[in-house]
């Protein structure tokens, strides 16, 4: 698919951001003041920023509103109802910490579980789209938790529990990448079984559907050389994980943390271009794409 740079932020800061409140809001010793207020400013500033830059992907932006009342059967709408939810108990629970000093754990608990349930609509949007085989299993929705699990903890400072999620969300990609490899083809869909002619021999296309470029091939159809994503994938392991473990092995100092958190926000956005650029729709039969 068209890897958007609107999605890819999206996908990339928000996940990091509602991960950060999760890990604030279990936290049983959190901090209070100007402490918490920066640590709570990063969080929001993530996520809000995130979702803002969700909707210049949309064909009318003004009517994101609308996608609210669609939560019964749109996981894009329930997305929506549980950001706004997440972002409204953690503001109160945040603004307690801040201005009172006071820590209601019950309230940051419940804005925990409603920021990775938001991670978690999230990935199903993707997650149950059956034409794109690569996205269509529940390893899509455990790696955005993942990532957004391993990114609050580094942004929060639990250097320990950082490194042990490093490398399980590496653990994790490589193998949604293994996964997702052999997914269009295990699915058994090609142009034989679409139209319903194998039994006749090999079907090609004769002609493209259409003699100009449309929506579908602007939006569902982006051809990557496999060599190209290969070096991609690296350069995703090793930014996201393999430099950030380096750096929080080394004596703490401020810079190196910094660095490290940087390091993971491009691996995790590398890795989300790749998310959306190797996805094959299965529409793409119909324009030659495989």
């Amino acid at each position: 698919m068209h890897p958007a740079p609107s999605v890819i932020a999206f996908t990339t800061l928000s996940g990091l951001g509602f991960g950060l409140l999760a890990w604030l809001g279990i936290d049983a010793t959190p901090p209070t003041g100007w402490t918490a207020f920066a640590f709570f400013a990063i969080a929001f500033a993530l996520s809000v920023g995130g979702l803002i830059s969700s909707t210049f992907h949309l064909g009318r932006p003004e009517r994101a509103w609308k996608a609210f009342s669609q939560w019964r059967t749109s996981w894009l709408s329930r997305e929506g109802v549980c950001a706004v939810a997440a972002l409204v108990v953690m503001g109160l629970y945040a603004a307690a910490l801040v201005f009172a000093g006071a820590h209601f754990a019950l309230l940051g608990w419940l804005g925990a579980a409603l920021s990775l349930g938001t991670v978690y609509t999230t990935s199903m949007i993707y997650a149950q789209l059956k034409t794109i085989p690569r996205w269509n299993t529940p390893l899509t929705c455990v790696l955005y938790l993942a990532y957004a699990i391993t990114g609050g903890a580094l942004l929060s400072g639990r250097v320990e529990i950082a490194l042990v999620l490093l490398l399980v969300s590496a653990g994790l990609q490589i193998l949604w990448w293994m996964q997702g490899d052999g997914a269009f083809s295990g699915r058994g869909t090609t142009m034989e079984t679409a139209t319903g002619l194998g039994s006749i021999g090999t079907v090609r296309s004769a002609a493209p559907p259409h003699t100009a470029p449309n929506y579908l091939v602007r939006e569902f159809i982006h051809i990557i050389g496999r060599k190209h994503a290969q070096k991609l994938r690296v350069i995703s392991i090793a930014l996201m994980a393999v430099l950030p473990i380096l750096l929080l092995l080394l004596p703490f100092s401020h810079m190196a943390a910094a660095v490290a958190v940087v390091s993971h926000i491009a691996g995790v956005a590398v890795s989300r271009w790749l998310f959306f650029a190797e996805a094959e729709h299965t529409v793409g039969l119909y324009y030659g794409a495989r």
